[in-house]
């Protein structure tokens, strides 16, 4: 479990923070687990240095792609399996 330190003071709406105070009594969790979930969701959970170099990890490795044509086929197939045949072709 994460260690909280630091500490902020905000300003809210009479509204915000009902809605916080009803999201908090509905899920069980404290305000304030609520407003950090909240920041967490719109600001994301990783620094933006971490998230760079993961992002140039990712664009360093080499794949094959298959193309539109053959993960059309591929979806096709596989709904075929489901459905237990194959469709017909659209007119």
């Amino acid at each position: 479990m994460c260690m909280y330190s630091e500490r902020m003071q905000i300003l809210l709406s009479s509204d915000q923070r009902r809605r916080i105070d009803d999201e908090a009594a509905r899920t069980g969790v404290s305000a304030a687990a609520i407003v950090r979930a909240a920041l967490d969701a719109r600001l994301g959970r990783v620094d933006p240095g971490q998230r760079g170099r993961a992002l140039d990890e990712l664009c360093a490795m080499r794949s094959e792609v298959a193309g539109a044509a053959e993960l059309q086929e591929l979806i096709d197939g596989r709904f075929d399996h489901a459905v237990g045949g194959a469709r017909s072709a659209p007119s």
